[in-house]
């Protein structure tokens, strides 16, 4: 009996020891800073009141269909500014907006969200960050 465990035991060493390759681990898809951040902020910030696309500015801000909405579109209050310039924040009407520079530059309305408290900085400086990178989903 005292044979078999020792004998069980040198087994599992073995088994151990014995260098065979890892398994693979398949690589995960990188979550996006409009996945991770983005669209929800836009669902619970934004598309209170832009919801359906009728709203003021015709803009719909639901996640699905935000960035379509935004990007490369001119902004209806200021027709010669891009609502978002994709790589350019400080280009972009949605960062006018939602800072409250936008009369400046020759935009019109309230500083967004309306009737709400603005965005703190950091919300800010993801919508920054995600315009910078391309403002891609």
């Amino acid at each position: 009996m005292r044979h078999l465990v020792l004998l069980s035991s040198t087994a599992i060493l073995v088994a151990c020891s014995s260098e065979s390759p890892a398994p693979e681990v398949p690589e995960t898809q990188a979550v996006s800073l409009y996945q991770l951040k983005i669209a929800s902020l836009f669902r619970s910030k934004c598309a209170t009141c832009h919801l359906t696309g009728q709203e003021a500015g015709n803009i719909q801000m639901t996640p699905n269909r935000a960035i379509a909405a935004l990007v490369g579109i001119p902004s209806q209050a200021a027709p010669k500014i891009k609502r978002v310039v994709a790589g350019y924040p400080e280009s972009s009407y949605l960062v006018m907006k939602i800072e409250g520079t936008h009369i400046e530059k020759g935009g019109s309305g309230a500083q967004m969200p309306f009737g709400a408290p603005p965005l703190n900085p950091q919300e800010i400086a993801d919508i920054r960050q995600w315009i910078k990178e391309g403002a891609n989903q």
